[in-house]
């Protein structure tokens, strides 16, 4: 065990007041994934500014009809409650598809943002991994890849995004609330994480010392909504591919679609070819295999992960059909 420093703060000014006098310093709140990784050694912060007693665990309507949700609402919370279930069920319905019930009731909104990949390489601190250090290589291209990236990888890192919360986020068009030094800003969520490129290291675009204080969500469109999960056995895994759609259809054509996929890159990829093909076509699955086509024409499959591509498809055209298909 590494010794570290720790302060609970009881505010946000506190908080950020002691990330600055803690160079390397991390902030805690569920720790479901930072304290995995001080235990492999991947993580090993000299200090954590611990922020589960902020008052950021609230869930409130906005007053254009959206909602804002604290940073510290627990995963299990978020799922439970009566506005997300009705009015966002593909938010909903993604958080219930992750990890388990115990980790649920621990894991933060904030904290599932930034939750790192479980690439194998990341986690064994005895492999090289660019993404832990820079420079080292990426041994997964040529290895074991078979749950790794085929959309929006590089050269430099094929490790995939594994937040199910994030993709639904991503499709409802949710914005993080941030604040630093400067003050407050908003980042798009579809904007929030980086594609690796040549700096893989960088999983998102929050600066050093930046606090998520909360995510809101625009109002409702009335559009119908669905999260769906493929992966390895019927809970506690992570996708292999995962979609999340919201579609609307009047008189058999489509007027809204957003739609958003997991387990596929390494950021929660918001499909926009596909809903380009969608938007004024005929709610057909015809029209839903085209969209999907379209979109995943970029992917760039490495030798065992192929078949993420027409399972992902495949999911697509699932979900899209089950959502217009009822009366």
């Amino acid at each position: 065990m590494k010794p570290f420093g720790y302060l609970r703060a009881e505010r946000a000014e506190e908080a950020l007041a002691a990330f600055a006098a803690h160079p390397r310093a991390q902030y805690l709140a569920g720790g479901t994934n930072l304290v995995d990784l001080m235990k492999l050694g991947v993580a090993d912060p000299p200090f954590l500014v611990d922020i589960s007693r902020l008052p950021l665990d609230g869930v409130d309507e906005t007053p254009d009809g959206g909602l804002r949700i604290g940073a510290t609402v627990r995963n299990s919370d978020l799922a439970a409650h009566p506005l997300v279930r009705t009015r966002y069920p593909v938010l909903s319905q993604a958080l219930l598809a992750g990890a388990s019930a115990q980790l649920r009731n621990t894991a933060t909104t904030g904290g599932n943002l930034f939750q790192r990949t479980r690439c194998p390489y990341f986690q064994d601190t005895s492999k090289p991994c660019n993404k832990r250090e820079p420079g080292t290589g990426c041994p997964a291209r040529e290895g074991v890849h078979r749950d790794l990236a085929v959309l929006g990888h590089s050269d430099r890192c094929v490790a995939t995004h594994p937040s199910d919360m994030a993709v639904a986020l991503a499709c409802l068009d949710a914005r993080v609330q941030v604040l630093g030094a400067d003050g407050d800003r908003t980042v798009p969520v579809t904007e929030f994480h980086r594609l690796p490129g040549d700096r893989p290291e960088q999983d998102t675009v929050v600066r050093p010392g930046e606090l998520v204080t909360g995510v809101t969500l625009p109002p409702p469109t009335g559009a119908r909504s669905a999260y769906r999960k493929a992966r390895d056995r019927a809970s506690y895994a992570f996708a292999l591919a995962s979609v999340a759609a919201a579609v609307t259809v009047e008189d058999g054509v489509v007027r809204h679609a957003a739609l958003a996929f997991g387990g596929l890159a390494p950021k929660p990829w918001r499909a926009r070819a596909a809903e380009a093909v969608l938007l004024g076509a005929p709610a057909t699955a015809e029209t839903y295999e085209r969209a999907a086509d379209a979109e995943l024409a970029a992917a760039r499959p490495l030798r065992d992960n192929g078949f993420k591509v027409p399972l992902a498809r495949n999911l697509a055209v699932r979900v899209l059909t089950d959502l217009t298909s009822r009366p």
